[in-house]
């Protein structure tokens, strides 16, 4: 079974989401569109919350982008279980996931280009949690305050 890569994204984030969509598939990855799928001006967080359920659920990875990809990251977090990382540089994107066991990668569409873009998503799907001492910080982040 291929992995899978959900997305979704508001209207600003529409076509760079369209366009990563495109460099999960070359990377062997089967991607779920949740929407937004027209320019129409929309809310962040229905297409976040909907991703972040997924991701909840064990579904697959997650990807959202909006403007700054602030919102959705901050909405993506509330859902017990996902760990959003909001990422402007490949670095942190592969980071993200080798440290942190991030499940949903956010970007934002005004904030990184699309060559950018692509890098960062390349770093985060081709990196793996560590485990070892990072578990136990990541054990930390999902307990309930």
């Amino acid at each position: 079974m291929a992995n899978v890569l959900i997305i979704g994204s508001d209207h600003a984030g529409l076509e760079l989401k369209r366009e990563l969509a495109g460099v999960a598939t070359e990377l062997g990855y089967e991607v779920r569109d949740v929407g937004t799928h027209t320019s129409d001006s929309t809310d962040y967080p229905d297409y976040g919350h909907q991703v972040a359920s997924a991701v909840a659920a064990g579904e697959g990875l997650g990807l959202l982008v909006c403007g700054t990809g602030i919102g959705m990251s901050m909405t993506a977090n509330r859902h017990a279980g996902v760990r959003a990382a909001l990422c402007g540089d490949a670095y942190s994107a592969s980071m993200a996931r080798r440290h942190n066991d991030a499940n949903v990668l956010c970007v934002g569409a005004r904030v990184v280009g699309p060559g950018l873009a692509g890098e960062i998503l390349r770093a985060f799907l081709s990196a793996s949690f560590e485990g070892g001492r990072h578990e136990r910080r990541v054990n930390k982040i999902d307990r309930t305050v």
